[in-house]
Parts: C-alpha cells; sequence; structure tokens
C-alpha cells in the first residue's frame, strides 16, 4: 500500500508528491492502482521509488514509526494542531479579505472564501475530538491495555476520524482547484498572494498529518484493541 511505503520510508513522501499521488487519505491503495490514476508507468515509478530511497537523507525526517503511540500523538498536537489553530484563522480572514475586494474579476474568490471557511470549522472540531478523546484513549491502551478502565472501542472513533479526514483533503482540493493550483494572477494582490501560499503549506501539512494519523497512528492504536463494530461513535458526545 502507498501508505505502508511513505511510513517505513518517510523522505519519499515528497516524490509522491510531486507526482501527484495521495499518499495521506488515499494511503491505502496499491502503488499500482496510485501510478495508474496518475497515468505513471508503475515498473518505472517503483525504481525511482528505491533509488530514492538510498540516497543519503539530507536533513532531519519525522520517523512517526518509531516512535511511541503517545509520543506520536504528543508529535500531532505539537507540530500539527500547533500549526492549525494559528493558520487557520489568518486564511479564513485573508480568504474573505480577498473574496471581498477581488470577486468582481474573479467570482471563483467567493467560493474559496466558502470552503476556507467550512474547512477551518471542520479541522478545529476534529482536533478538539482527537485531543478530548480519541488521543488519551489512545494513550491509555498503550499504557495499560485493552480493559484499562475505558469502556468504548477504539474502532468507531478511527473510522469517524478517516471519513473526516476524506472531506478535508476534499475541501483541499477544492481550493486548488479553485485557485488554478494555487497560482496567482500576474496582478494578483500581496494579500492574495499570501493566500495561496498558505493554501500551499496547507496542503503539504495537511497530507503528512493525515498520513501519520490513517497510515500509522491508527492501525497500530486498532491492533491494541478488538474493534466493535455496534459500539456507537464516541464522538457523537463532543459538542453535543
Amino acid at each position: 500500500m502507498v501508505g505502508n511505503i511513505v511510513a517505513a520510508h518517510p523522505r519519499l513522501a515528497g516524490l509522491f508528491e510531486r507526482v501527484g499521488i495521495d499518499y495521506c487519505c488515499g494511503g491505502k491503495r496499491t502503488l499500482a492502482q496510485a501510478c495508474a490514476a496518475q497515468g505513471l508507468d508503475p515498473l518505472a515509478f517503483a525504481v525511482l521509488l528505491e533509488a530514492t530511497a538510498k540516497v543519503p537523507a539530507g536533513g532531519p525526517v519525522v520517523d512517526a514509526g518509531a516512535m511511541t503511540l503517545s509520543a506520536l500523538a504528543d508529535h500531532i498536537e505539537q507540530t500539527h494542531h500547533d500549526y492549525l489553530k494559528e493558520e487557520l484563522p489568518a486564511l479564513v480572514e485573508k480568504a474573505e479579505r480577498v473574496a471581498h475586494k477581488h470577486s468582481w474579476r474573479d467570482p471563483r474568490l467567493a467560493a474559496v472564501a466558502e470552503t476556507m471557511r467550512a474547512l477551518a470549522e471542520e479541522m478545529v472540531g476534529r482536533m478538539a475530538k482527537e485531543e478530548q478523546i480519541l488521543f488519551p484513549l489512545v494513550r491509555e491502551l498503550e499504557q495499560t491495555g485493552p480493559g484499562s478502565g475505558h469502556g468504548g472501542s477504539i474502532a468507531n472513533p478511527i473510522r469517524l476520524m478517516e471519513r473526516e479526514h476524506d472531506g478535508a483533503g476534499a475541501a483541499v482540493a477544492r481550493l486548488r482547484e479553485l485557485t488554478d493550483g494555487f497560482t496567482p494572477a500576474a496582478d494578483a494582490c500581496n494579500t492574495h498572494r499570501a493566500m495561496l501560499a498558505g493554501f500551499a503549506r496547507l496542503e503539504t501539512d495537511l497530507h503528512e498529518h493525515v498520513h501519520k494519523e490513517n497510515n500509522v497512528l491508527f492501525p497500530r492504536a486498532w491492533a491494541l484493541q478488538a474493534p466493535r463494530p455496534s459500539e456507537r461513535p464516541v464522538f457523537a458526545r463532543v459538542g453535543g
């Protein structure tokens, strides 16, 4: 699976990014399936992946697979959640300002602002669910194992987070579509350019964030506790 490849060799994430292969939400696809979707020769790309993996690392790379689950949950909160809590309000503000000033020449900007606002609201809610329920449950399971006093199954919260990841990925893809690949027009103002640069950074961070959860944290946490299909989602209680 594509997600397993990046989990084992984190430095390959950049190569997947460059050819447009989704290794986070689409991480459960085989390499052949992912290549076919992008019109790539899977054998040739596999050779490129192998060669890239052998090149000495040029700098520090976060190896999520080498962390304990508790350390990985801490890392996600301190790296990705903290970034999002600071960046999302700023991107919403920029998108709304650009739409207000420039929608007369690009009607798509109103949809950009609406998509960004909805994405920010969804991600803030998702981070709260992870920090208040899922991650504490993961830490508890790692420390004491199943039957440690928490009555809920971890399976349903994980399924819910994976669905919400898909929604966030679709929203960022929509932003990319509405902005011609985050490419500014020649006469775009500085705020517009800063907004598009922010969208590009958000997309990269989201791919890394979701990969660490979908392809590393969730499978390992799920393995600690047998799923209970009849369990209602634990997250239904949050914000209700």
